[in-house]
């Protein structure tokens, strides 16, 4: 598991961060670093029944089999260990008239903050009702762990598995309502996922840092990508840099008098495409002037790309993204 954090892992206190190792090393089924992680987290404070309560919400995000290995894991542990504090509390029992079903789907809309629906759900009712019954029921229902502490393990389970990519961004956005912070969102992705190599970048790559995981717009983008704050004064611009095959949703930059943006390519190839035309190829040097109100979108090639996005000034400027981009 990478261990090489950057300043905004300062976001995480040390019991957080030992949750975050917690929960990847779980979800990769890494039981030296796992027992490490629950050593720091009994320094850091965290309980044994706190730790049991993790474990046990880990076998719905990584399955059963992961979460026996990591329960014998924790037992070694604290079994062997000469820990000095209590056992931490057991969850309180459920409300008389509890129903997993009917309680759990007020939970999730609670901490999605809108009701959960779709053609998913749909097609596939069964799946919709072990999520509300069982997993926002009786197991987030539990009040030994509060709801941030819950995201904080979910995000990094997910993180930790490339293949769990969309419930990573819709959990990411679920932990923002929840108490989680931009920074503390990418100081978690930063530290389970190894951040881009620049061993594997061309020699030439831009000197611009490639800077944290984008988790603040990850649901509009198709893959990972990062963001270096350049300046926010006077003219505000950003570094931004897609790994192969990534690429954002079409989007329109909105403004009352002025707008728009610019893009300068400092590494790599990408494509640029206005609504209703041909896309087209840019590469190192290239110059895209994108006035307000056009629907485009922008994203890498089949290998790493970085651009400098710089805001134009305007009034009234938002922008307005929307649907993701076909193959």
């Amino acid at each position: 598991m990478a261990t090489a954090i950057s300043a905004s892992a300062a976001a995480l206190t040390d019991r957080e961060t030992a949750i975050v190792d917690i929960g990847a090393a779980a979800a990769r089924g890494e039981q030296e670093q796992l027992a490490e992680a629950f050593k720091t987290g009994f320094n850091a404070g965290l309980t044994l029944n706190e730790a049991k309560e993790l474990v046990g919400q880990l076998y719905a995000y990584c399955g059963f089999p992961r979460a026996l290995n990591a329960a014998a894991t924790l037992m070694g542990v604290w079994g062997r260990g000469n820990w000095e504090w209590k056992t931490g509390k057991t969850p309180s029992p459920f409300p008389d008239g509890y129903n997993a079903l009917r309680d759990g789907e007020a939970n999730q809309t609670k901490l999605c903050g809108a009701p959960v629906k779709g053609p998913l759900f749909e097609f596939h009712p069964q799946l919709d009702e072990y999520l509300k019954a069982h997993l926002f029921g009786d197991i987030f229902q539990r009040d030994n762990l509060d709801w941030k502490t819950r995201e904080l393990v979910t995000i990094a389970a997910l993180a930790a598995r490339p293949e769990t990519e969309p419930q990573l961004k819709a959990h990411i956005a679920i932990g923002k309502l929840n108490g989680i912070t931009d920074d503390q969102a990418a100081a978690i992705v930063h530290r389970v996922q190894s951040p881009a190599d620049p061993s594997k970048l061309p020699s030439d790559w831009s000197p611009i840092p490639i800077g944290e995981p984008n988790t603040a717009y990850a649901k509009y983008f198709s893959g990972r990508s990062y963001l270096h704050k350049l300046t926010l004064n006077q003219v505000p611009a950003f570094g931004v840099t897609f790994e192969p095959n990534c690429r954002n949703s079409w989007h329109i930059h909105h403004a009352k008098t002025g707008g728009g943006q610019i893009l300068i390519v400092t590494a790599g190839e990408g494509y640029y495409q206005e609504w209703g035309k041909e896309k087209r190829r840019i590469k190192k040097g290239d110059t895209v002037n994108i006035p307000a109100g056009v629907k485009h979108w922008h994203g890498a090639a089949d290998c790493w790309f970085q651009h400098i996005a710089i805001e134009v000034p305007g009034t009234e400027t938002q922008n307005e993204w929307l649907e993701p981009v076909s193959e």
